[in-house]
């Protein structure tokens, strides 16, 4: 269930991010689509927590530093992160393409937690808090591979296997002999199903009883020569984090 008023925060927020300027509050509420007089509560809220500020009469509001001060802080305690960044920094570094950790958030549906970019001016780019769906997602791939059978089967036939590219596999019994596949040869692929040209090698792993999945993505022009060199980094990579009680399956 989604709380309205929380929801409106954070449309507020990600409005921002978006326009990158300030935005006098009639602006405001047309393009959240909300009352003038509802928009005006949750600015004046956010303004008197010191969130939010008027850059000059008649001129707009604009979010405070604080709103990335306190995102710093909840960044830097973040007891997940904090044990896989370096990790995932060093796989980046090595493989030179955008390197990605996620989880599920649920049935069917994968959340980034971190995203680190390539350092190539060409790369796949997303951001932490995206969601793709797992069934065309290398790291939804992995993720699957750790639940049981049943489950996963109960998962991919509820769900809409829908073609994203020519290249989607968009029935249960592919993916699943696809998962067997890539156990088999070490690493759970995404080779152009989501989008075009795109390849995204993952592996799997655990963290405190909890399934997570690291992935490496890129052009397919850089990426397809280096399937097992990066295949190899992953497992690494995985390996270095995980506890040696622990395993993603």
């Amino acid at each position: 269930m989604t709380v309205k008023t929380a929801f409106r925060v954070i449309e507020i927020v990600e409005l921002f991010a978006r326009e990158k300027q300030p935005l006098a509050l009639s602006e405001m509420a047309r393009l959240l689509d909300m009352p003038v007089s509802s928009c005006l509560g949750l600015i004046r809220t956010l303004e008197e927590q010191g969130y939010m500020y008027e850059t000059g009469r008649r001129q707009g509001y604009y979010p405070t530093g604080r709103l990335l001060a306190m995102a710093q802080v909840i960044a830097a305690h973040d007891p997940v992160l904090d044990r896989v960044k370096s990790t995932l920094e060093e796989l980046r570094d090595a493989a030179r393409e955008t390197v990605v950790f996620g989880k599920f958030r649920d049935a069917g549906q994968v959340v980034y937690l971190e995203v680190l970019s390539a350092p190539q001016s060409i790369r796949y780019t997303a951001e932490s808090g995206e969601t793709r769906p797992a069934y065309a997602n290398s790291i939804g791939r992995a993720l699957l591979s750790t639940l049981a059978p049943d489950e996963r089967r109960r998962l991919l036939e509820g769900a809409t296997l829908a073609p994203l590219t020519d290249a989607t596999l968009t029935t249960a019994d592919a993916i699943e002999a696809e998962l067997q596949r890539s156990a088999t040869r070490g690493w759970y692929g995404n080779l152009g199903e989501s989008i075009p040209d795109l390849i995204g090698l993952a592996w799997p792993l655990r963290i405190g009883g909890e399934a997570y999945a690291i992935s490496v993505a890129g052009p397919r022009y850089r990426m397809e020569a280096r399937i097992e060199e990066i295949a190899a980094m992953l497992r690494s990579a995985c390996l270095a984090i995980e506890p040696k009680n622990e395993s993603p399956r």
